[in-house]
């Protein structure tokens, strides 16, 4: 299934491949971050914005590994910028896993680009590692919809498949999803051109992007602890629990950038950015109202409210990584 910008209409096949692909960098091997990645103050998003069109034009043709997120948007729009409309398509995921209004987003945010989206239908709960769930979830899930990517790149003459991979994301404890990346010779031209998410957002508000403060928005498969296994039923109920947390703060007048809600071994979690949580918090009976809600809507056990944790899930496969190998099977 396609969806295709007004600017959307590509040349010849032959006409998109540039240089030949070359293999991904190591995520071990992070380069020295620049000006456009300053560790101190607010990063230069002019240089920023010169370092990754420089990164992206030498690609000569790309298929952009697309979520609708600020990462990937900025690689989309700068493609855009660099290459023109006919040598860049950005190339996303849909399965379960993507909750609805995420992908209705990334539809609206590619038309803005003027860029041809494609949707690719994965399966990645075809996939038994992806299932199993046991602390490496992520590669098996990028092996699977960068494959896709890759295969479609290269069915149509793009020369390169290029990620949202920032410099900060390399830095990251636990990334096994970078390894799929790698083993797929992807292109991360954010971190090439030493970018991190600071620069990221600061070339994203320069350039005008809607999804500039945009929070981050993993996958909904995310959501569920690690050992439980990952369902089509789970990630429906994850994305009616959360639409549901939504309506009910919407209705009560709280503003949330941040919501999640957590399939646990026993029960479930509701967490709310610091302001959401300490206003919920303030407001008398708003918070059973939140619980009562998400227990509605499926089988989730008993529930209890906290405040938003970045990586809480990936501490917890971090952990549980060191004891499952690269299939997915447990070690000894």
């Amino acid at each position: 299934m396609t969806d295709a910008g007004p600017a959307a209409h590509h040349g010849p096949a032959a006409d998109r491949r540039g240089p030949t692909a070359t293999a991904a960098g190591d995520p071990a091997a992070v380069p020295a971050p620049g000006p456009a990645a300053a560790d101190a103050g607010e990063p230069d998003a002019g240089a920023a914005a010169a370092a990754l069109l420089a990164e992206v034009g030498r690609l000569g043709s790309v298929a952009v590994a697309y979520s609708g997120g600020v990462d990937s948007t900025v690689v989309l729009a700068a493609a855009v910028r660099a290459l023109g409309p006919g040598r860049a398509v950005a190339v996303i995921a849909d399965s379960p896993a993507l909750a609805r209004g995420e992908l209705a987003l990334a539809r609206e945010t590619a038309a803005d680009l003027g860029a041809e989206l494609v949707v690719l239908d994965t399966d990645e709960l075809s996939v038994a590692g992806y299932r199993a769930n046991a602390g490496d979830r992520c590669y098996f899930c990028k092996q699977t919809v960068l494959g896709r990517v890759s295969g479609y790149a290269a069915e149509h003459g793009f020369a390169h498949v290029a990620t949202g991979t920032h410099l900060d994301d390399r830095r990251a404890a636990h990334r096994p999803g970078l390894r799929a990346a790698k083993e797929l010779a992807a292109a991360e031209p954010l971190a090439a051109a030493g970018l991190g998410k600071a620069a990221v957002r600061a070339v994203a508000r320069a350039w005008g992007l809607p999804v500039a403060e945009k929070p981050g928005m993993p996958c909904l498969a995310s959501r569920i602890a690690v050992g439980i296994t990952v369902s089509k039923d789970r990630l429906h109920l994850v994305e009616r629990a959360e639409e549901r947390v939504r309506e009910t703060l919407d209705e009560h007048r709280v503003g949330a950038r941040d919501v999640r809600v957590r399939l646990l071994k026993q029960g479930f979690r509701i967490e709310l950015d610091a302001p959401a949580h300490r206003e919920v918090a303030a407001a008398h009976g708003l918070g059973d109202t939140l619980l009562r809600e998400v227990a509605a809507v499926g089988p989730l056990g008993e529930g209890s409210l906290a405040p938003y944790r970045t990586g809480a899930v990936s501490t917890a496969a971090r952990a549980a990584s060191r004891t499952v190998s690269s299939d997915g099977a447990p070690t000894r």
